[in-house]
């Protein structure tokens, strides 16, 4: 794969089938699922497609960890809390209020 490191990080993509914003899990399952589907061992009606498509799904997932393996992770408050819950972010503003928080009691 050539190009900038977006396109070859896009390209993976593409080839793994993934989304935009995927989990590890979903990127090891993606590769996994690929991987079984047309490694050459499996008995494809085409063994050469099959084994150019097995490397192209390898190189993918190793363009992909060595992304994940570079990224650098922001643990400040503000992009943290950009990753709550809608319980969380509830919580948070209100607690344990008697009238708005997860406590209040409805008559």
């Amino acid at each position: 794969m050539k190009g900038t490191k977006y396109q070859e990080i896009s390209a993976a993509r593409e080839i793994l089938q993934l989304p935009q914003v995927a989990t590890m899990a979903e990127i090891k399952a993606g590769y996994r699922r690929l991987l079984s589907q047309w490694h050459p061992d499996k008995g494809g009606a085409d063994p050469e497609k099959c084994a150019e498509m097995t490397r192209r799904i390898i190189s993918a997932y190793e363009t992909l960890l060595d992304y994940c393996r570079h990224y650098r992770y922001d643990f400040s408050e503000e992009v943290v809390k950009r990753h709550q819950s809608p319980e969380e972010w509830w919580f948070e503003r209100f607690g344990d209020d008697p009238l708005w928080g997860s406590g209040a009691k409805h008559h």
